[in-house]
This record gives structure tokens, sequence and C-alpha cells, in this order.
């Protein structure tokens, strides 16, 4: 299934967005009250494995993988059309893209999914990443790529994997990603951007940067007036200084 709903942001606004840290994002979020504040964003065991590059955004492309032992029935030929399928379908999918993968495994993490092979194969065809649930390999290759990797750990082999679904919803971490959904990460960890309001989003992180100069300024003075902090953390509104 390629995703329906083509690139809703312009360069300019991606660019935008770029601009900010993951935490800033969630921030921004939780001012539209679209979602409980607890949701959204990946649990920390899902974390950032080359760290140093910075903001990775893109609009997901799902799979799920599983590098178990095959059982009798496997049909390699059929795992092979299907992988090919799975390239077609990114290939197809509008961008920047994150390739966004649900381990199988239980527990997951037995075999890597993407390694420099696959983030070069991926990244010829427009991602700019891959978040999983399970472990990828190769982090000091794929890092030289410019390309971002997140999952729980690094590990060593790709065991038997392969790709049983694409272009479906996706559960990482209890979160469910759907084909086409905003990613935006970095050193912090995965957000997933609410479609409704993306159009918003960069003026209300501007908001949040706003709202909290402030404070910041109060506490970098050479003398630190805790009355003053507290009167200036009244004003804020409610959900920014929660």
């Amino acid at each position: 299934m390629i995703d329906d709903h083509p690139p809703r942001l312009s360069a300019a606004q991606l660019d935008e967005l770029r601009g900010f840290t993951t935490p800033t994002i969630a921030n921004a979020i939780e001012l539209f009250e679209v979602r409980p504040r607890h949701t959204g964003f990946l649990p920390h065991t899902i974390r950032a494995l080359t760290p140093h590059l910075g903001v990775t955004l893109g609009y997901a492309v799902t799979c799920r993988t599983i590098a178990a032992p095959p059982g009798a029935d496997f049909d390699p030929i059929t795992s092979a059309d299907r992988l090919m399928a799975y390239y077609r379908y990114v290939a197809a999918s509008p961008g920047p893209k994150v390739a966004v993968a649900q381990d199988l495994d239980d527990p997951p993490g037995l075999g890597a999914f993407f390694g420099e092979l696959n983030a070069s194969v991926h990244q010829r065809l427009g991602c700019v990443g891959h978040v999983t649930s399970g472990c990828p390999r190769d982090l000091g290759e794929v890092e030289a790529l410019g390309f971002a990797l997140y999952g729980l750990n690094p590990c060593v082999s790709h065991a038997y994997i392969r790709v049983e679904s694409f272009g479906e919803p996706v559960v990482l971490g209890g979160v469910t990603i759907q084909p086409g959904d905003l990613i935006h990460a970095d050193r912090h960890g995965v957000c997933v951007i609410p479609r409704e309001i993306e159009f918003r989003l960069a003026e209300a992180c501007r908001e949040v940067e706003r709202a909290e100069r402030p404070l910041l300024e109060l506490c970098r003075a050479e003398t630190f007036d805790l009355d003053a902090y507290l009167i200036e953390r009244r004003r804020m509104k409610p959900g920014l200084r929660e």
C-alpha cells in the first residue's frame, strides 16, 4: 500500500521543523491538545544509534521484519519477490522518507534488517533514516553515509532476516505508526507528528522557545532572583509551564 497522502509540507516548511529539537516538537504538540501527553513518541528503549547526525525528518514507509529461522513452508522465491515489492513501494512513496520497521522476533533484535548495504539502497530511494523496534548494524559505515539509525541496540548478524509485510500500520514500543506519518527524531528519541497540526507546528515551536527565553535569561543572570523567576513563570500559558 502506497501512502495516498502526498507530502503536506513544502521543502521550506520541512526545513523549519528540522531547526527544532524533538523535545521542543513534543512541547509544541502539547499546545494543540490533540493527544494525551504521554503518547505519540517511542519509548527510550528505541534510541538514537547515530546521535551526531542531528535531526531526522521524513514520512514513514513501513514494514514488518523477522529474523528467526523460517518454517517448513517458507518459500525463498516468494520472500525475495516480497523484498523487491517492498523496495518498489519505498521508491514510489513521497519523500523525504524514514524507513520504519516493526521487528516481529520475540525477543526483538535477533537479526539486523539495516546495515551498510540496506541503508545505502534506502538512501538512494529517498530515505534519510531508519527506525526499528529491533537492532541494526554497521553503525560506523551507516553514520558515514549521513543516514540515521534508531533502534534498541546494534547487533552482529542479519540471521534469517526477511520482510513479512509492508505499507501497513506498524507498532513500535506500543506506538502505532501509519504509512505517511511525519517522523521527527534526534538524539533524544523519535516523535510522531499528528497530521492535523503539521502546518501550525513550526509556529508553536517558536512560541515554546519565546515563552522559555525570559526564564532562561533569569537563570543565566549573575544573581538569580527566585521571586522574579516565579512571577515570570506564572505569566506563561498553563500548557507551557507544566
